[in-house]
């Protein structure tokens, strides 16, 4: 297994959205459902997840209403609204344009640039 990673700055909301996107989810769902698909680099704490799930409430990305988890216990479940939908799709955009110009910069030959001006 590989070394944990640390999110960047606004990739939380993404992650959310994401792992809502593909069904309704309790806290603890979306925290193991991030950990699942990053392959258990990525691990979230109650203290960063559920701050963030208010405030995409108030945004009006997801939606929650009261229901019964796997072990019967009284948890509420998050879902993706069309306003999240949209952000997700926003977000997503923003997110492979960015990293691939990251990825442009990091793979840049600064011999180019001198063949360039020769």
């Amino acid at each position: 297994m590989g070394k944990q990673v640390d999110l960047l700055q606004g990739t939380l909301e993404i992650l959310i959205l994401k792992a809502v996107s593909l069904g309704p989810l309790h806290g603890y769902g979306i925290a193991r459902r991030i950990e699942q698909i990053s392959k258990d680099m990525l691990q979230l704490n109650q203290g960063t997840l559920y701050p963030a799930l208010l405030r995409m409430e108030q945004e009006g990305w997801i939606a929650s209403k009261w229901g019964a988890s796997e072990k019967n216990r009284k948890a509420r479940f998050y879902s993706i609204t069309a306003a999240g939908r949209k952000r997700l799709a926003k977000e997503t955009e923003d997110w492979r344009r960015m990293s691939s110009t990251i990825e442009r910069f990091l793979g840049f030959d600064p011999g180019s640039v001198a063949e360039e001006r020769g």
